[in-house]
């Protein structure tokens, strides 16, 4: 896709933090742009803004892919939508609160992966994926946060196994910020978790990282994924605030 002027492209969980960030950098680029998340009223402030196409629903109900999937037959597919990990240690944390990120992220994923697949998209076709830089290094304060997002990132590639095996042309990819973004929702959070864990403010926790990353930093990169064609057929992307897009390949 050398442009994304015109491309219809529907995002979940897009309607703060980074999936903020990419409706942002696809609306500059002219896109069509659907956004799905819960928040009537955030998706109601975002259609006034950005004039975007926007779904209230709950992206973890299997008949929410398929309906919007049918109605919207997007070019690309952004799966971006997740929870925020309740943050604990292994010792003090339940299986409810472990599983959380399991229940909600991965459990979405397979849906969509599997209606995307199942439609299917048409032959060209892209879908991005969000996963963590917990899923390279591990996050031992939010129980299987790390897990479940690698389990978004092998998906990817199970996809890409079933799509080349039925010959539709469709490309799954997944991004990976390697950095808690400390001006979202969820990377305050964990931030804020891993500071008091160190003793230290959240700011010199964040410092470590170096430059921040920011969500339309990912917005940015993202637009560069689907419209370099050297990152057209690369599986898995780890995005920071220095250095930039690299191949995890």
């Amino acid at each position: 896709m050398e442009s994304l002027e015109g491309k219809r492209v529907l995002v979940t969980g897009g309607s703060r933090g980074i999936g903020l960030g990419i409706v942002e950098a696809l609306v500059e680029r002219r896109a069509r742009v659907t956004v799905v998340a819960r928040d009537v009223s955030r998706l109601d402030e975002l259609k006034r803004r950005l004039d975007v196409a926007t779904v209230a629903a709950d992206v973890t109900e299997r008949l929410v892919a398929t309906t919007t999937l049918l109605a919207v037959r997007p070019d690309v597919l952004i799966l971006n939508a997740g929870t925020s990990p309740h943050m604990a240690s292994i010792d003090e944390i339940s299986w409810e609160e472990f599983g959380k990120t399991w229940n909600h992220d991965v459990k979405s994923a397979l849906f969509w992966i599997q209606e995307a697949l199942r439609l299917p998209l048409a032959p060209g076709s892209r879908v991005v994926l969000s996963s963590s830089g917990a899923a390279v290094a591990g996050s031992p304060m939010s129980g299987g946060h790390a897990g479940a997002k690698r389990m978004v990132w092998l998906m990817a590639g199970y996809a890409n196994g079933v799509a080349a095996e039925r010959k539709l042309g469709i490309r799954f990819q997944t991004i990976i910020p390697q950095q808690i973004l400390g001006d979202t929702a969820h990377g305050r959070a964990a931030a804020e978790a891993y500071a008091r864990k160190k003793g230290v403010t959240v700011e010199a926790f964040l410092s470590n990282f170096g430059k921040p990353l920011t969500p339309r930093d990912v917005g940015e990169h993202v637009v560069t994924i689907l419209t370099d064609p050297r990152h057209e057929t690369g599986l898995a992307f780890g995005l920071k605030g220095e250095g930039g897009l690299r191949s995890l390949d």
